[in-house]
């Protein structure tokens, strides 16, 4: 049974409104509107109005079904033009021209078509335990008593190894041969300047004699 809707002067163009029909026709009519809200087209949602009054008409006016009913057709006539003007260069007018459109719809009843999908088993969440079968605790009985008790005497542990102390002598070695560099770089530097102030010395003896002749 075909049931229809009808707007009319819809302030949208006629070219813009028939590329959204076009996608649409034979679908259901839950599809249809699905895609309708996903559109990137303002001619979408004056499409979908038409399309939700003729599954009204439908569903309240011949008792149909809304789940089965399919788009038959989505017809889209121009509509009365409304003619405007722009004043450009040289004093000439511009024409604009706001076209309208008459949109109809047409819904039928087509049962079995609509394929309802089956409920899926849901994945168990992380959070919740999963509950065992009956077979699945059995084979658990059944591979706990076949394995042999253990008990904590037969547990072998592992040996630990003992720590090594550090002992007072290797420290005290150590302290030795620090102080003993220390001392060696002292007596290098000392080596290294003695000279330095002999040479003073000696220039400051001749020149003392020089003085006194």
């Amino acid at each position: 049974m075909e049931v229809q809707a009808k707007a009319k002067w819809v302030r949208t163009s006629p070219r813009k409104v028939r590329l959204v029909a076009q996608t649409l026709r034979n679908l259901p009519v839950s599809e249809a509107l699905v895609a309708c809200s996903f559109m990137p087209k303002a001619a979408a949602r004056d499409v979908a109005k038409v399309i939700r009054s003729a599954q009204a008409n439908a569903e309240n006016n011949f008792n149909l079904v809304k789940d089965d009913l399919v788009i038959k057709e989505i017809r889209v006539e121009p509509g009365p033009m409304l003619k405007r003007g722009q004043p450009r260069a040289m004093g000439r007018l511009f024409s604009i021209f706001k076209r309208t459109s008459h949109i109809t719809a047409v819904v039928e009843d087509r049962p079995g078509v609509v394929k309802r999908r089956a409920a899926l088993p849901r994945a168990p969440q992380p959070g919740s335990r999963a509950v065992p079968t009956a077979a699945a605790a059995a084979a658990a009985r059944a591979a706990a008593a076949s394995q042999p008790a253990t008990t904590e005497s037969d547990e072998v542990e592992a040996p630990t190894r003992p720590k090594q102390a550090k002992t007072g002598p290797k420290r005290e070695a150590s302290k030795g041969q620090a102080e003993g560099k220390k001392t060696e770089a002292k007596k290098t530097r000392t080596e290294t300047t003695r000279p330095d102030s002999k040479q003073k010395d000696s220039k400051q003896k001749d020149s003392k004699e020089k003085k006194g002749k």
